[in-house]
């Protein structure tokens, strides 16, 4: 398996999904935040970068958290965040809609960019749908697993910007699973953290 370290906040949600058992089994390493800047990365081959994380602590950790993909490390972003830390960022901030699910022939809007990668092995659709906070529209060259219907992407890998992989979502399942509201995020987090140990990336 990967070695897999997670950066934890220490707030309730962080705290119960990742030290949940199923998922925990997959963590090598829980990083405080605020002690990020003096830990070492050496032998870390995920770093987990979840949500609801403080921005300020967020940025300053910015350059250390490339170098690690510099070196050829896998960098798993959940949103949302200050999107300014991630390499060339093109966020567009859209209207949330937490309701959709609720109305009359309900529709996500979500599509799936290339069925064949290997995360759809472990996740369906279904498990990465919940609600959505905007859209990326990634550096030329990304792959788009998971977009909207006008190709704005919700999942997505970057193998260009660096010389390591930045998987990045706009999707918080480790808040809402955290939370204890959202089972799709369950679902999400059940195959997603098997697949970071052992897919192909």
């Amino acid at each position: 398996m990967r070695k897999i370290a997670v950066i934890y906040s220490g707030n309730s949600s962080h705290y119960r999904t990742f030290n949940e058992p199923k998922y925990k089994q997959y963590i090598d390493y829980l990083i405080y935040f605020p002690d990020f800047m003096t830990a070492s990365l050496e032998g870390v081959e995920v770093l987990l970068v979840p949500s609801q994380l403080h921005g300020n602590l967020l940025l300053e950790a910015k350059e250390k958290i490339s170098e690690f993909a510099d070196a050829g490390g896998i960098v798993v972003a959940f949103g949302p965040q200050p999107w300014e830390w991630l390499p060339h960022q093109k966020w567009e901030e859209r209207e949330t809609n937490f309701w959709w699910w609720r109305e009359k022939d309900a529709k996500s809007g979500l599509v799936l960019a290339d069925p064949s990668y290997d995360l759809f092995n472990y996740i369906t659709l279904a498990d990465a749908t919940w609600h959505q906070h905007g859209v990326f529209w990634p550096v030329e060259g990304a792959q788009k697993l998971i977009t909207t219907e006008d190709g704005g992407a919700v999942l997505y890998v970057d193998k260009v910007s660096t010389n390591g992989t930045w998987i990045i979502t706009t999707l918080d399942p480790d808040y809402h699973f955290g939370s204890y509201f959202m089972p799709a995020t369950e679902r999400f987090l059940d195959g997603f953290m098997p697949w970071l140990a052992n897919g192909k990336i």
